[in-house]
């Protein structure tokens, strides 16, 4: 499934405002030393910016390319969510102008001549049916990571009896992971010590299409960014799923820190750093060598001004000091 935004603009003042940021994603004003303010300038912004890549990212740069159009109409953008893989060959070959990347680069990408800049954070959340025949003993009790390799890497557990240790349970599981290079898998893989080609599973394409895989399943299993595992409406799971804890300090009980059920809870865990990480992580803008000009503008826009819109559209802000550190390499 693929996703796309266009938004047509005319010409308008750059103004560069003071950071915001949050230990919970909900936009608070920090001192203005917290991260240095690049000059304002009466330069009148025009251009395009083709931007394609990661599902994970995809709602956050929609809405910072609307709010940055009321202050430079004059540019054009062209977003489309394919996976960070895809956001990554396409900048690299020049395809588009910043890819959308949900993982961390590699040397090897950095080699081929990628820059990139952290810009905020997410996170990978497991998911399965409201109808699960367990999901009250997995709200419970949780789900250990140790669980989640048997079902996702070894597929040694087979049943949902198996995962909550009632024998009697003996439906099986209905595994669902993507089937396209993406930033979730990788890191979902990550956090049970492979990689994505090392996840089992029947193989869908995109965060859309894997959430929607579950919600037909009363049997099914997978994984969603923030954005996709929640309603930004209601803030409650999307109907039709459930977010199963990760019993982190696997003392076989789901603690009141580790279940999530709703976007505010899910924000305040991974801000905190009480969700794990992975499966939490930075996502990041990619550019073939370091950006100039209009892009430059953009992206210092992102980690500047842009940061106020955040938290309000489900995202996780990042520490000061890393911002502090995507603005220095801008410069």
């Amino acid at each position: 499934m693929k996703h796309t935004s266009r938004l047509i603009y005319t010409a308008s003042v750059l103004i560069f405002a003071a950071i915001l940021a949050s230990a919970c994603g909900q936009a608070v004003e920090q001192p203005a030393a917290s991260v240095q303010q690049p000059a304002a300038s009466g330069q009148e912004l025009k251009g395009n910016i083709a931007i394609s890549g990661a599902f994970a990212l995809y709602p956050m740069m929609t809405r910072w390319a609307e709010e940055f159009h009321k202050v430079h109409p004059g540019v054009e953008f062209d977003i489309s969510a394919g996976g960070a893989g895809k956001g990554m060959a396409d900048a690299l070959a020049g395809a588009v102008d910043i890819g959308m990347v949900s993982r961390s680069v590699t040397k090897d990408e950095e080699n081929k001549g990628a820059f990139w800049v952290a810009v905020t954070k997410d996170a990978v959340f497991p998911m399965v049916n409201e109808k699960n025949p367990v999901l009250g003993d997995l709200l419970k009790k949780g789900v250990s990571r140790q669980v989640f390799m048997g079902i996702y890497i070894s597929e040694t557990i087979k049943t949902w009896g198996e995962v909550v240790g009632r024998p009697e349970v003996t439906d099986q599981i209905h595994l669902f992971t993507r089937s396209d290079s993406a930033g979730a898998p990788e890191v979902w893989a990550k956090y049970l010590g492979g990689k994505q080609e090392n996840l089992k599973g029947i193989g869908v394409q995109g965060d859309p299409g894997l959430l929607e895989a579950v919600v037909k399943d009363p049997f099914g299993i997978g994984y969603n960014n923030l954005g996709y595992a929640f309603d930004m409406a209601t803030g409650k799971p999307v109907v039709g799923a459930a977010v199963v804890p990760i019993d982190a300090n696997g003392n076989g009980q789901a603690d009141p820190d580790e279940v999530i059920d709703s976007e505010a809870k899910a924000v305040e865990m991974v801000a905190t750093g009480k969700y794990p990480s992975p499966p939490a992580r930075a996502l990041n803008l990619v550019t073939k060598g370091k950006p100039s000009g209009l892009l430059q503008a953009f992206l210092t826009w992102i980690v500047t001004d842009g940061q106020k819109f955040v938290g309000e559209a489900g995202y996780v802000q990042l520490p000061p000091q890393q911002l502090q550190e995507s603005l220095d390499k801008l410069k």
